[in-house]
């Protein structure tokens, strides 16, 4: 036995105890979060200068996106910020609905899907900043522009403009809502997440209308937005105007070449709205705005100053029950990079996810270094960020040619650009990133009929009956927005009319004819009882006139016009006083002339009967008769039962067959569906509606469809959604992406030997790729879902891909593999392109 001295002894206890100490503390300091990072807790100074905005005197490069709450279910919000957060996103954007969260005056609502403070909360959480946007008006294609409607009904009350009634509910609900962001420790300097607040929204569009109000507004405004003291920066977005300290900012498409700029030398250059597509209304053609326009307008904007780029929408997400203001779809700003469904949509999500990694490369250089433009050709440039006598510099390089590729040489070297294109050189010599080569995979979606939810569908129907004599009488039609009051689309017109025999045509095949001028939305018209026609107006013209021939009887006539709205306005000057509804009804070809009945009495119902008795819920649909379901015309209420489809994709309800109405599921008003008013192409703007998941039971699931036009249910399908086809299109001339890159130590290193193109796949949630359904290596074109082979090919291609690729999650497949190089290879001396599509699924 060794004997170890006593003093020795406390000298090893001490020496170890004092590793361990140290171990513990190393690890509590890796694990400790970074003071400047959203997730922290502790307080965040929240400044700014000329060149960025900055968190505890920190500068950053701030990619946001635009996730608004109410237009997802609360359990859709984890995922949706997850998936945000991976495509490269450190902040996100959100709106703050007045009239969500005060539909009736003094009395709140800031639960379930109004829960701002958990989202906020859930924002912090995934590791992300936020930009609040309070408004309180914001427009965005939400009904009233999230006025509440009572507002309207405030004695000499003027929107948006230096009057003491709007100014004083403005400022009670902004107020509120500041105070509860503060109670939750939600802005920055408290530990939250809030660095950026926004008061009013793109003011400049109306304030002239205003003159001198508008004017001293924006200054009340500002001054009232600040006394708020929240310590974080406040914006006005399109606001050249805009007062000291609040930073105007910009909205467009373009911003990088549009923006004037700050309207001060000590304010920096941010983007509220990139707008990823464009919203869609009742009658437009599809909307699409390209990966590549959206890649190309931030790198231009962040190359020129710019240190925020917000996209507009990230997610749209769907605008249910009646909330999507006048003649917008039930689907919001699907084509952005995470779609309605909340499925990721490729190559725009990777290829901005890949953007924002190219610039943040960069980020060393543009806020250290000093930029400069050199010319390189007519339409060619390089903007370089560029630190004088160290290796830091970073460099872009623009062809802003449209129609021609351009060979660029810079600093000895040469560089191929594609027609309006952007490279980025973190390190002013490699090329990591080219805004018009996408190397991303790309998807397509596909709604798939479900197997369960369609086996037992078994229609009913209810007839609503035209009210006989509702009571509420005038000499005239009311107008339609302040006789509904914004809870109903609808409202009836009654009036009775005697006509004797000598007042019809005497012959049979002249009908006199029932002419109607509404200021809009729409008009469904019954005569006697019989459902006769009906007409609307549009998004841009929202007037029009009914005309239709009709049958009138010698004796009493019922003269029934539903009138119905499509959402309430959400921009431009006055809107308190917009009107809707019918304001004059002639009567043509009588014997005795032309009659004008428009100031006869006037009987109205606002609302329908099967909206009162809530007959689309399991406690009121027993409240009226149902008999065997079938086509239709007039108002009809359709219900039926369905089991949760199969799996755990999105779900949606396919329309084919219907006009226009309101879905509901279990009780709960999913949106309005309008499958009668076609683009100019011939086709609903908008097909499928969706049904979140959490608005489902196992079995049993009550749809109930209100069809106020013509319609036939037995074609109605619920439908699952997925992106589950996959597709690579990647030519020899792709650079490589610039995921095999990472900056170290204010360096440029490569991750791999082998920087080649290549084509990468990956399938979603774990599935496997069980099938090539295409694959051409020449010079294919075409979109995922629809390539095509073009005047060459490797025959073997299918082959290849197959061999890499199937029965994997995900693969790659380098474009210089001998085994699409064979010697059978097609057109060998040019320039090729890999196109391939494949198939994911779950392993059988």
């Amino acid at each position: 036995m060794v004997q170890v001295e006593p003093g020795r002894i406390l000298l090893i206890t001490f020496l170890s105890t004092l590793l361990i100490t140290s171990s513990i503390a190393q690890k509590e300091e890796e694990e400790e979060v970074d003071p400047n990072s959203p997730e922290s807790t502790t307080p965040k100074e929240v400044t700014y200068d000329s060149r960025s905005l900055l968190v505890n005197g920190k500068r950053m490069l701030f990619f946001s996106g635009s996730i608004h709450y109410p237009r997802s279910p609360p359990d859709a919000w984890p995922d949706l910020l997850r998936k945000a957060k991976m495509g490269g996103l450190n902040m996100v954007e959100t709106y703050v609905f007045w009239n969500a969260h005060e539909p009736v005056q003094g009395k709140y609502n800031f639960e379930g899907e109004y829960d701002l403070v958990k989202f906020i909360k859930l924002i912090q959480q995934h590791k992300m900043f936020a930009m609040l946007r309070v408004g309180p008006f914001i427009q965005g294609e939400w009904n009233h522009g999230g006025l509440p409607y009572w507002l309207r009904e405030v004695p000499n009350i003027i929107f948006r403009c230096d009057n003491e009634p709007f100014k004083m509910h403005m400022k009670k609900f902004v107020t509120l809502v500041i105070e509860k962001m503060k109670q939750a420790k939600l802005f920055a300097p408290q530990g939250g997440p809030i660095i950026v607040s926004q008061i009013e929204n793109e003011y400049n569009t109306i304030q002239l209308a205003f003159r001198e109000r508008g004017d001293s507004y924006v200054q009340w405004a500002a001054k009232m937005a600040l006394s708020l003291d929240t310590k974080v920066p406040w914006i006005m977005c399109k606001q050249k105007d805009a007062p000291d300290p609040i930073i105007n900012t910009c909205n467009g498409r373009h911003c990088g070449d549009t923006f004037t700029g700050p309207n001060g030398p000590n304010k920096p250059f941010l983007w509220t709205e990139n707008w990823t597509a464009q919203f869609r209304v009742f009658g437009d053609p599809p909307s699409q705005r390209s990966a590549e326009d959206l890649a190309f307008s931030i790198i231009r904007f962040c190359s020129k100053n710019g240190t925020l780029v917000n996209y507009y929408m990230y997610h749209g997400g769907t605008n249910f029950g009646r909330t999507s203001s006048s003649f917008t779809t039930t689907r919001y700003y699907d084509e952005a990079p995470l779609d309605e469904f909340g499925l990721i949509r490729q190559p725009k999500w990777g290829h901005l996810k890949d953007a924002h990694r190219a610039v943040n490369l960069c980020k060393r250089a543009l806020f250290s270094g000093s930029p400069f433009v050199q010319k390189l050709g007519p339409d060619q440039e390089a903007r370089v960020w560029e630190q004088p006598g160290t290796s830091l510099c970073s460099a872009f390089l623009t062809n802003n040619d449209t129609k021609k590729p351009q060979a660029l040489r810079f600093r000895g070297q040469d560089y191929q650009l594609p027609p309006r294109s952007i490279s980025i050189l973190p390190d002013c010599k490699t090329e990591v990133f080219n805004s018009q080569m996408i190397t991303t995979h790309h998807n397509s979606r596909n709604f798939v009929r479900s197997v369960a939810a369609n086996k037992n569908f078994k229609w009913e129907m209810y007839r609503e009956v035209v009210p006989d004599d509702p009571g509420n009488k005038l000499n005239e039609p009311r107008e339609l927005y302040e006789l509904t009051k914004d809870t109903s689309d609808y409202a009836w017109y009654i009036t009775k009319l005697d006509l004797g025999s000598r007042d019809l045509p005497m012959k049979n095949e002249i009908l006199p004819v029932l002419r109607v001028a509404s200021l809009g939305h729409g008009l469904h018209c019954y005569i006697n009882g019989k459902y006769i026609g009906s007409a609307h107006g549009s998004k841009v013209e929202k007037s029009f006139v009914f005309q239709k021939p009709v049958e009138f009887q010698a004796g009493s006539n019922q003269i029934a016009l539903l009138g119905f709205l499509v959402g309430l306005p959400d921009s431009g000057a006055y809107m308190e006083k917009r009107y809707a509804g019918p304001r004059s009804i002639t009567i043509l070809g009588l014997n005795t002339g032309t009659i004008d009945i428009t100031l006869n009495t006037w009987s109205h119902q606002v609302g329908l009967d099967g909206e009162k008795n809530q007959i689309y819920t399991q406690n009121g649909f027993p409240s009226v008769r149902w008999v065997k379901g079938g086509p239709s015309e007039g108002v009809t209420w359709y219900k039926g039962y369905f089991d949760a489809p199969e799996g755990d994709n999105p779900v949606a309800v396919k329309m084919t067959g219907m006009g226009k109405g309101m879905i509901y599921i279990n009780g709960r008003n999913i949106g309005r569906y309008w499958m009668s008013y076609l683009s100019p192409l011939k086709r609903p703007t908008q097909s499928e509606y969706h049904i979140p998941r959490s608005y489902l039971q196992p079995t049993m699931n009550l749809i109930v469809i209100v069809e106020d036009e013509k319609g036939d249910p037995k074609d109605i399908e619920i439908v699952l959604v997925d992106r589950d086809t996959i597709c690579g299109f990647i030519s020899e001339n792709h650079p490589p992406s610039v995921r095999l890159f990472e900056g170290k130590g204010g360096k440029l290193v490569a991750l791999e030997k082998d920087l080649k193109p290549r084509v990468e796949l990956a399938c979603p949630s774990q599935k496997q790729i069980v099938a090539v359904e295409f694959a051409s290596f020449g010079d294919p074109f075409g979109a995922c879902g629809h390539y095509v082979e073009g005047n060459c090919t490797t025959p073997v291609a299918k082959q290849v891909v197959e061999k890499f690729c199937l029965g994997k999650p995900s693969c790659n497949i380098p474009l210089d593999t001998p085994d699409l190089h064979n010697k059978n290879e097609a057109c060998p001396e040019m320039k090729k392109t890999l196109a391939i599509q494949a198939k994911c699924a779950f392993k059988a």
